[in-house]
This record gives C-alpha cells, structure tokens and sequence, in this order.
C-alpha cells in the first residue's frame, strides 16, 4: 500500500529517482520513492540467473569513470573497479577484418568524429548521417557504431546533439556489476515497488499522484522516468503539460540489446578481445570476447537491427549472433557457445528502449524536459542532461539537481557561477537558460561525513508549506 503522504514524491526508480531520494534523505526531508517494476534500478540491471557471473543487461560502462559519481559509490560500497581498457578503443580481432583495413576504418572514423565535433554550435542542425563522407568506404560500419553508441542511425541522430556529449576517455567497469551498485544506493530509501504512476495532479495546493496502489499527496515531485513514456504519455499530467510531451518525442529513446553467451574453450581467444559480424553493413552485431577474462561473449546488437531481432523474440538473437560467428568461425563454432541471458528494452513496458538520442533538430528540447514546472514538479533522467546523456553517471547528476541541496535553491536546477560572481537569488527562468547551465559534479560522501545541516523555522515553512519543522541541531 502506498504511504499517503510525503513532503517530495519521486517517480521512478533508476539512478536518477535513487540519487534524488538520497540527497532528499541526506537533508532530513521526507520523500518517497514509487518505482513501476520489482525492483530498484531502472535501466540499470545486474543479474546471474545460469551464469556463474554477474551480468549487466542494461549499463555496463562507467563512462568518463574518472569524474563518474558512480565510481565513488562503487567504491564506499567495497566493490572492485576494472581499468582494463574498453574494446572499442584498440583494435579488433584480424578475423573478418585485416589490419590494412582496419587502419583505414578507424581513419575514417576519426575523421567523421572530427567533423561532427568541429561544427559550430550557431549552425542549423543536422542529421549527423550529414558529415559523413559521400559514398565513404566505411559509411556503413560507421552507422553500425552509432546503433551502439546512440541506439540508432545516424540519420535519426541530432549532430549538435552528439557534439554536446562530454565524454573523457576513461570508460571502466564494476566486477560486481553496475546495476548492483545503483540498486545498492538505494538501500534504505523509502520506496514503493511494483506501483506505476498514472497521474500527477498539480490542480490543487498540494500535489496528488494516482498510483495502482492508491493516491500519494506531496509538496512537491521529481519526475524521472524514461523520455520515451513522457512521450506516450503512459504518465499523465492534470492540467496538461503539452511541452514536456512535445520535448519528450523529440528525445526517443534508442535501442541497444545486449545477449550473453557461454563460450567453451574460451582460452583459444584473447581476454577483452572483439570481432565485428560484417565490414561492409550497419546490421550487424559486434561481439565482445571474454569480457572481465570470464568465459562468456557479450554480442551488442542496435538500432533497427535490434528493433527486428526484438519483434522475433530472444531466439532471434541467438540465431542471428550465432549465424554471424560462424560466418567468421566455421559452422563448429556453433557447438561452443550456449545463450545465457538478454533483455528486449523496447518491449519492456517501463522503459521502451535503452536510452536517449535527440532527433536531428531536436537538441535543446533536453533543457525544455529539465525545466521544472510550477517551481515543484522537477524532472531528471539521462535524456534531461546536455552533455551526459544516455548515461547512468548523467541520471545520477540530473537526479541530484532535481533535489534539495544548496537551500539558496530548495528543489531544481541551480547555475554554477564563476568564482568571481556574486551568489544568484533567482533561478533561471525559461527553459532556455536552462539548457545552458552546466550540472555540477557531484562526489559522492557517505551521509555520516555529510556536514550538519541548520534549518530556521522559515525555511523549514518554505520547504514543506504544510508545517514549520523544529530546527536540526548541529
């Protein structure tokens, strides 16, 4: 049953509804966490079912680890990091793919990245499909890498969108499993599991939010849940909020399925070792060897490839991951490998993809999805981040910014000013100043560090309209 009534009600599970609900505990407020699946995590999901190791189905890559709040967290819970390099930054296995052409492949890719990256930000946007080079050798597995990296073509992605992506370079991974560590944030939180949310009804002083198990009243909400529902409006707004409808659409969330397979006489091949299914054709999958040394192959298939093998049911993938090895194997290879595990994201009903790509034209409705509304429903997730989107490290950071931290600004998005300007009374005001401010990096601390927090009785009134809270001592 749901608890009545809270002072934040955060809608969602994932790594943004688990940083936002425990910042909001961190500062003594009460929140709940209402989440729609059985579990806490969201696209963040670690399972072992008939493997002996753990497997992460949704995110599996710290990216840009080494300002990732993530890696903090990993870390205080006594999990391992893995610094072994990703495979996409070294060569492939010479297998279907010799040398000389991969030099000229990885040239080209290079060069289109180049191009993509050095487009000034006041020009119209684009397809990115746009920079490739016209009737480009490597065109194909250049699109191929980008159903990986976006979960679609290049000709559905934003290139001002892409250019926005801040990445470092530094990509790890957690022994124990990324999902592991984001459920694990989330060990003690109120929450509510198994209910989804139906309404927000902001028509009245106070909040209310239908859920399956009955109405919640709040002060305020924290909307994380995937673009893609927003925009199929499986969550409904009381009045209407069209422009979170409108931003949503124009940030669907793309498709990357990954399939784990067992690998007999798996020593014949290196560790973190790969292989493309084809050169010369975007639907095709990459298929990573011996991921952490483990004997097992993460086959990664995207974009309408993945769509296609989605509608056929988890045996298509088999048939298609294991066609492909043998064309590059031999037909015994076929007896060497058994499916462990997969997840369909696009027809699971509470996410409807993997994560989010802005629509070529599309960019800045990232900052129009951030924007809060009524200065008590916020909003946070992957897709409401300029230059971390599509990763879990970006939900964490938007769904810390949707909360109470800095008092100055009680719940929201709040700029990061030079250190010579005067501290900001006001928050931005359009949607548009929105979307210029940079998040700030948030190290995690372990909330006994946490310093000791003051409340006036004012700001306490401010902070929850219902009652005047007694202060906090120090």
């Amino acid at each position: 049953m749901a608890k009545g009534d809270t002072e934040v009600v955060i809608v969602g599970g994932g790594a943004a509804g688990i940083a936002a609900g425990r910042r909001i505990m961190d500062a003594h407020l009460d929140c709940l966490v209402v989440e729609a699946r059985p579990r806490l995590g969201g696209r963040a999901w670690t399972m072992r079912g008939n493997s002996a190791f753990p497997i992460d189905l949704g995110c599996g890559w710290l990216h840009s680890a080494d300002r990732n709040p993530w890696r903090d967290i990993a870390e205080a819970q006594g999990c391992s990091i893995d610094t072994t390099p990703p495979p996409w930054t070294r060569r492939s296995a010479p297998i279907g793919f010799p040398p000389s052409e991969q030099t000229s492949f990885l040239q080209a890719l290079q060069e289109f990245h180049q191009q993509l990256h050095s487009r000034p930000e006041q020009e119209p946007d684009v397809p990115a499909a746009t920079v490739l080079e016209p009737l480009g050798q490597w065109n194909a597995l250049i699109n191929a890498i980008s159903t990986y990296a976006n979960g679609a073509e290049l000709d559905r992605v934003s290139a001002r969108d892409v250019s926005r992506y801040d990445d470092s370079g530094v990509n790890w991974r957690v022994v124990e499993g990324y999902g592991t560590v984001i459920a694990a944030h989330g060990a003690g939180l109120p929450v509510m599991l198994g209910q989804p949310v139906r309404l927000i009804d902001r028509s009245g002083r106070r909040l209310r939010v239908e859920t399956a198990g009955g109405a919640i009243t709040a002060d305020s909400a924290i909307v994380t849940v995937p673009s893609g529902l927003l925009a199929e409006e499986r969550l409904l707004f009381t009045p209407p909020l069209p422009e979170k409808t409108e931003a949503a659409a124009g940030l669907p969330l793309g498709l990357a399925d990954k399939l784990f397979l067992a690998l007999a006489e798996a020593e014949e091949f290196d560790k973190e070792s790969r292989l493309f299914g084809r050169t010369d054709r975007s639907d095709t999958g990459v298929y990573h060897f011996r991921p952490f040394g483990r004997p097992q192959i993460e086959a990664y298939f995207g974009g309408r490839l993945a769509a296609e093998l989605e509608a056929g049911g988890d045996l298509a993938f088999a048939d298609f991951a294991i066609g492909e090895l043998v064309g590059l194997l031999g037909s015994d290879f076929a007896h060497r490998v058994k499916p462990l595990h997969l997840h369909r994201w696009g027809v699971d009903p509470f996410a409807r993809g993997s994560y989010s790509h802005a629509l070529p034209g599309k960019a800045d409705c990232r900052g129009v999805l951030a924007a809060p509304v009524d200065d008590r429903v916020f909003f946070a997730g992957e897709a409401c981040s300029r230059s971390d989107y599509s990763t879990a490290h970006g939900a964490y950071l938007t769904g810390v910014a949707a909360a109470p931290d800095d008092f100055n600004y009680p719940c929201g998005w709040w700029p990061k000013p030079a250190a010579s300007a005067a501290p900001r009374s006001v928050r931005p005001s359009s949607p548009a100043e929105y979307a210029s401010f940079p998040i700030v990096s948030v190290r995690y601390t372990p909330s006994s560090n946490l310093p000791a927090i003051r409340f006036t009785a004012a700001l306490a009134a401010m902070l929850s309209p219902r009652r005047a809270r007694k202060p906090i001592a120090a």
